[in-house]
C-alpha cells in the first residue's frame, strides 16, 4: 500500500492547486492539511515524514476537492486571520481582506489624536464578521481611555458571528452589536465612523472570480449599478450621526474612489489614501 507523508501530500496538493490556477497553492495546502491534522502550520515542517491517519487523509481529500472547485479556504476551515486576530467565518460573512487592515490603521491614527481623558465613540457600519471593530478594540491607543464601539449590520446572521468573535478575542465588553440598516437603527452620535460597505457595481460583480461570486454573500459585495449606492445612503445619514469635527473613513474600490470623495464636497477635509499596491482604497473626511 502506498504511503502518504505530510511532505508528499503537500507537494502533490500544491502542484494540483497550481494546475487549477489557485492563487496561493502552497499556503492553501498547508492551511488545509494543518487544520485536518489539528496542528499549527509550522508543525507541518517538523512532521514531514509523519503519515496522517486515514480519517485525516479522507477529510483532507474532501477539502482539496472542494477548494479546487472554488470554495474558499477560510470557509472550509471556518476561520481567517485579520490584523493578527483569529476570526470565525462562514458564508454569512465576507472573508476579511488584508487591504482592509489599512482602514484599521488609519482609524487608530485618528484615535491617537484624542486627548488622554477623551472617550471618543466609534461606530463600525456593516461590521460583518466584526473584523474592524474587534481589531480596533484590541489595539485601542493607550493614551485614550477605553470606550464602547458600536458595531452595526443589517444581517442578523453576521451579527451572531461577530458577537462570537468578540468573545473569542476577549473584547465583548468593549463592543455593542446592533441590528441596523446602516445608521437608521442607532440613536447615538459618533466621533468616528468607519465602514467597509458593499461597493461593487453590477458590471464589476459579473466579472468577479467564481470563488468570490459563487460563495461569498452577495449582500456584502453588491452595491448597485454604480457601486456607490449604499455609500450614498450612508452619507445622507452622516449630518445627524457624526459629531462636529468627527471623521468618517470608508473603504472603496479604486474605480469609485473619486466619485465617493465628491460626496463630501464642502466638508472640512477630504482625502483619498492609497493601499500598499498603490490603489486608491480609502476615502477619509472630517465634518466641519
Amino acid at each position: 500500500m502506498e504511503t502518504w507523508t505530510v511532505k508528499q501530500l503537500l507537494e502533490w496538493t500544491t502542484d494540483f492547486f497550481k494546475k487549477k490556477g489557485i492563487e496561493m497553492p502552497r499556503l492553501d495546502a498547508e492551511i488545509l492539511l494543518s487544520t485536518t491534522m489539528k496542528i499549527k502550520r509550522i508543525e507541518l515542517y517538523t512532521n514531514f515524514e509523519t503519515e496522517p491517519t486515514e480519517t485525516q487523509r479522507s477529510l483532507f481529500r474532501e477539502f482539496v476537492k472542494r477548494h479546487s472547485m472554488g470554495e474558499p479556504v477560510a470557509y472550509l476551515v471556518g476561520f481567517k486571520e485579520f490584523y493578527s486576530i483569529p476570526l470565525k467565518v462562514d458564508p454569512n460573512v465576507l472573508i476579511p481582506r488584508p487591504e482592509t487592515e489599512l482602514l484599521v490603521l488609519e482609524t487608530l491614527d485618528i484615535l491617537k489624536t484624542f486627548s488622554d481623558n477623551s472617550f471618543p465613540i466609534v461606530c463600525d457600519v456593516g461590521t460583518g464578521s466584526g473584523a474592524i471593530a474587534i481589531a480596533l478594540a484590541k489595539n485601542w491607543p493607550k493614551s485614550v481611555k477605553q470606550t464602547t464601539i458600536i458595531a452595526v449590520d443589517i444581517s442578523s446572521e453576521a451579527l451572531k458571528i461577530a458577537e462570537s468573535n468578540a468573545v473569542l478575542n476577549n473584547v465583548d465588553r468593549q463592543i455593542v452589536f446592533c441590528y441596523s440598516d446602516l445608521l437608521s437603527g442607532v440613536t447615538e452620535t459618533f466621533d468616528v465612523i468607519v465602514c467597509n460597505l458593499p461597493y461593487i457595481s453590477c458590471s464589476e460583480y459579473e466579472l468577479l472570480p467564481n470563488h468570490i461570486k459563487n460563495f461569498e454573500p452577495q449582500q456584502a459585495l453588491l452595491a448597485g449599478a454604480q457601486g456607490t449606492e449604499i455609500i450614498e445612503r450612508l452619507t445622507s445619514q452622516l449630518p445627524q450621526k457624526l459629531k462636529s469635527g468627527g471623521s468618517v473613513l470608508l473603504e472603496c474600490s479604486p474605480m469609485i474612489a473619486q466619485s465617493v470623495a465628491t460626496l463630501f464636497t464642502g466638508w472640512h477635509s477630504v482625502k483619498i489614501i492609497k493601499d500598499n499596491a498603490g490603489y486608491q482604497r480609502l476615502v477619509v473626511a472630517a465634518k466641519k
